[in-house]
């Protein structure tokens, strides 16, 4: 089994702007060229988006067919064959990377069948792939309900203040309350304005979290985002894309 990193922290950090710029990274820049899976496990995300792919189906339609299938299909009819055969529909292959986008089911009810899916999908599909990068809901709840596999790296997104930081405290708290598996979790801090850096880094040393990248505010990057261009297009010199550089490198890839 290859490398898993999450990517977590609380909404309006630009935690699937950080997902889809070390996605970026990896594809376009990286020395090393990973067999690499990525999961938007977040209903209500756009990574896609930011991506620049547009998925056909998701996981949400994926259980619409199932649920049907348990009325519909005749006895003989093998549920893994079947459940294999959808999972090949709703895999979206682009360059660089393969994508599984999470989606919302029609209908009402809770997401607990899409989140049994998503965890059958990633216990068939992680061993297949040099690098799976997972960009959650916020919070844990797919990680206290055991959704999400055990984890190299888990990546948490902040903004540059303080009460931001402990943001990343409390969620390595609670990951270790809820007995969480992973070897490492490290915080990235977004949107970072000059001058500001070396206090970032002094707040989040004594609340004992180890940063692995501070993203500057980028002007670039704020326009993208402004008329939704996907990050893929970043130019190279954006200093945000240059930050990813020494993301990438502590993260070991």
């Amino acid at each position: 089994m290859g490398k898993i990193i999450a990517v977590t922290g609380k909404g309006g950090t630009g935690k699937t702007a950080v997902t889809a710029m070390l996605v970026r990274y990896l594809v376009k820049e990286s020395a090393k060229k990973y067999r690499m899976l990525v999961i938007d496990a977040d209903a209500d995300a756009n990574l896609a988006d930011a991506l620049g792919v547009r998925p056909e189906k998701t996981i949400g339609d994926m259980r619409e067919f199932m649920q049907q299938s348990r009325y519909s299909a005749s006895p003989e009819t093998d549920k893994q064959v079947l459940f294999e055969s959808k999972l090949f529909e709703i895999l979206l292959e682009a360059e660089g990377f393969d994508l599984l986008v999470m989606g919302k089911p029609e209908g009402s009810g809770c997401y607990c069948f899409v989140n049994n899916l998503l965890r059958g999908i990633m216990d068939k599909t992680v061993a297949d792939y040099d690098l799976v990068i997972i960009d959650t809901p916020a919070g844990l709840e797919h990680f206290s309900r055991k959704t999400i596999p055990d984890l190299d790296d888990l990546i948490v997104v902040t903004d540059e203040s303080r009460r931001g930081l402990t943001t990343g405290e409390r969620i390595r708290d609670l990951a270790r309350e809820i007995e969480m598996k992973y070897k490492d979790l490290y915080v990235i801090v977004n949107k970072v304005t000059p001058g500001r850096k070396e206090k970032v880094l002094e707040n989040a040393k004594s609340l004992g979290l180890k940063v692995i990248g501070t993203i500057p505010y980028d002007e670039s990057l704020a326009k993208f985002d402004l008329v939704g261009d996907p990050l893929m297009g970043l130019p190279d010199d954006s200093p945000a894309v240059q930050e990813m550089k020494q993301v990438v490198r502590n993260l070991g890839l």
